[in-house]
């Protein structure tokens, strides 16, 4: 049986962009395209984690269980190794719009 969320502070919920939302933030989403290290640096520098985490399904994984995010880790993974450069800038666009409702 898999874990779908975790009890916490934050309500379940989903990511508050799709996957392939890229017109929602196309600044976030060029940045991705050019610069996709970089982006990862700015997520693990968001989360208090080392700039060589901020890619993949483990800070994906941190992420949602933190925000209490429906989804798996095997979800995290698929999304991930499917389309990494998607998967992390809507991460880096949840962690956005989380800064902007002041609950991040």
């Amino acid at each position: 049986m898999a874990v779908r969320n975790q009890p916490g502070p934050y309500q379940a919920s989903e990511f508050q962009t799709s996957v392939f939302d890229c017109c929602d933030d196309c600044g976030t989403c060029c940045y991705g395209l050019c610069c996709y290290l970089c982006l990862g640096c700015s997520i693990a520098s968001d989360m208090g984690e080392c700039c060589l985490c901020g890619l993949g399904m483990p800070i994906r994984s941190v992420y949602r269980t933190k925000y209490n995010i429906n989804g798996s880790m095997c979800n995290d993974f698929m999304v991930t190794w499917c389309c990494s450069v998607c998967a992390t800038c809507q991460l880096k666009r949840d962690i956005d719009r989380r800064k902007e409702q002041g609950i991040f």
